[in-house]
């Protein structure tokens, strides 16, 4: 593990002062008495509880609806820190996109050699379905989630990208509106980017990649596994900020190519689905015939372009970890451009090399599932146990080709409010980007934070909390 003495302090510099962007909050929490911290955290908690603010753990003994534990000391990003960072990621969104366009039709990046096409065609996430077919804007992913970690000053690392459903944004919006609710007074002192314009904006962006046969007023649906999915509070809050209906499966069917939505008046078609269910799940006639989830001929009407389906089927390949070694080559083969921001170093367990290197050091590194999530499935070598690297050890050996393994980085930290007063705990960052007529990314995103200390799993199902993220204003 990282040692602590060794991680970047985001707020602190080296010789203990505020970093400039924190110096306003760093005065401020100085001026506060010992328990104002821990009064407006049972506060936050009151507000959370009040509007049903959970997710769900699936397999757990206890309850399973929890609150997400939230932190009340901000985390602050500079306007030329985020700068930087959003032209990264941007390069990176509009790379994804058309590596996913690529795949799908001429696979031009496949017959280069930048990819190897067994990575590609072998690959589960891969959807043959999808081949030929162009969506609308020639857009993919509409909705995307990119993980960031920052090492140092000046060293931001994309953990992840996630192009499939990704999910969170909920928790960055009411994380900002409880902030405002409990100190008005600092956001009066500081010039912080607006996040609450994000439902607007995401509707605007649904609409803006409806079919060219779709009426002027665009009919947009937020599709729902249910009640049970773990995302389910963060589905009903997007439609409702959005101000259009939450379907499920049931309520919606498909006539003559077209889907419609049922009404307690004539059926309404539809034109954009936002969908939170996976692919296998969308349609019973074309993927998984025993899904309850999805709509009977809705991959067909999708085909057809009479409905525009947010994100597309098959953006899985793009996130998918096996090809994340590849992106910053994938970025360059269609920009032209070195990357802006770093990836993790990866070694790739299907191959024998990397595999063995793998083996030889599982103390010193992180293993990941290719298709695991949620911080389930992996390995963090310096914090397991000397049993748990042996049966790991096993389970690699058996199925080498679904893990990858990446050095164990070195955090950046911010200052965390915990039982003994404020202290440094680990971070990571997840902008949310949205791609319809335009790019538009969202000033700062979810801060997630990992509560105890030296850990640094920051998944809410695995104990993490949240904090607001602010994006400071020139």
């Amino acid at each position: 593990m990282p040692d602590d003495r060794t991680f970047y302090n985001e707020m602190l510099d080296e010789n203990g002062g505020p970093r400039p962007a924190y110096a306003s909050l760093a005065k401020w929490l100085e001026d506060k008495p010992p328990n104002f911290l821990s009064k407006k955290s049972r506060d936050a908690e009151m507000i959370f509880r009040r509007l049903g603010i959970t997710f769900a753990v699936y397999g757990a003994e206890e309850a399973t609806e929890r609150l997400i534990p939230f932190d009340p000391i901000p985390r602050i990003i500079s306007a030329p820190e985020w700068r930087r960072l959003s032209a990264g990621i941007d390069q990176r969104v509009r790379a994804l996109n058309a590596f996913m366009h690529d795949v799908y039709h001429r696979q031009e990046i496949l017959r280069a050699g930048v990819v190897p096409e067994e990575l590609i065609l072998q690959n589960d996430a891969f959807l043959p379905e999808m081949v030929g077919f162009t969506p609308a804007r020639k857009v993919y992913a509409h909705i995307i989630g990119t993980d960031l970690v920052r090492v140092s000053e000046n060293e931001f690392y994309v953990l992840e990208d996630n192009t499939r459903t990704p999910s969170g944004v909920s928790y960055m919006l009411e994380n900002r509106e409880t902030m405002m609710r409990l100190f008005p007074e600092l956001f009066q002192s500081n010039r912080v980017a607006t996040v609450e314009k994000y439902p607007e904006l995401l509707r605007t962006t649904l609409e803006s990649v409806a079919p060219d046969s779709a009426k002027s007023t665009q009919t947009v649906v937020v599709l729902t596994p249910g009640i049970y999915n773990s995302a389910y509070f963060e589905h009903a809050f997007l439609a409702d900020s959005m101000g259009v209906e939450l379907v499920e499966g049931r309520d919606l069917f498909v006539d003559s190519g077209k889907v419609f939505m049922r009404t307690t008046r004539d059926p309404k078609q539809v034109d954009v689905i936002y969908r939170r269910i996976d692919d296998a799940f969308l349609d019973p006639l074309t993927f998984n015939p025993d899904s309850m989830l999805g709509v009977p001929g809705l991959f067909d009407a999708y085909r057809a372009g009479n409905v525009t389906i947010c994100n597309a089927p098959g953006t899985g390949i793009a996130d998918d970890k096996a090809i994340y070694a590849y992106v910053p080559d994938i970025i360059e083969f269609y920009t032209g451009q070195k990357p802006i921001l770093n990836n993790v170093p990866t070694w790739n367990c299907s191959r024998k090399e990397d595999l063995a290197y793998v083996l030889d050091n599982l103390e010193d590194i992180v293993v990941k599932e290719v298709h695991g999530s949620g911080g389930y499935g992996m390995l963090i070598g310096p914090t397991a146990s000397k049993r748990e690297i042996a049966e790991f050890r096993k389970v690699l050996e058996t199925n080498p080709s679904n893990y990858i393994a990446q050095p164990t980085l070195a955090l950046s930290a911010c200052p965390t409010h915990v039982a003994s007063g404020v202290a440094p705990r680990h971070v990571d960052l997840r902008p949310f980007v949205l791609i319809g007529d335009q790019v538009r990314i969202t000033p700062g995103g979810l801060t997630r934070v990992a509560l105890k200390k030296g850990s640094l799993v920051v998944n809410s199902s695995q104990g993490g909390g949240t904090k607001d993220t602010w994006v400071l204003e020139d």
